[in-house]
């Protein structure tokens, strides 16, 4: 028993660091970080401007949270989709916390749920 003894020590102390090391999605740390995305997010589409390249918001905004891309009535239709609004606390971006960026032809036509529902 006393040769265990030393082994069990040494075997909890790793497991003792694995469970420091494992994340819960819940800190503050991670609060303030999709409160920080979402806060820049709207102050950049406040600036944005109808008429913009997708480049140039890609360029502002950076990488959508979701992008959806479709044929309409001949013309190319790409939606970015940026998270602006806390819904769910399950640690999962969706939808309905973003707001729709629309492209036509590559040039920004509007944002919001109101142009995005008359797609």
């Amino acid at each position: 028993m006393n040769k265990l003894l030393p082994i069990l020590a040494i075997a909890s102390l790793s497991l003792t660091g694995c469970v420091v090391s494992v994340g819960h999605g819940d800190s503050a740390n991670d609060r303030e970080s999709w409160e920080q995305v979402q806060r820049q997010n709207q102050q950049m589409i406040a600036s944005l401007k109808l008429g913009m390249s997708i480049d140039q918001v890609q360029a502002l905004m950076g990488t959508p949270s979701f992008n959806e891309a479709f044929e309409s009535q001949g013309k190319t239709v790409q939606v970015l989709f940026y998270r602006t609004q806390h819904q769910h606390s399950d640690g999962k971006t969706t939808r309905d916390e973003c707001t729709p960026l629309i492209f036509s032809e590559g040039t920004l036509t509007g944002w919001g749920d109101k142009p995005y529902s008359q797609l």
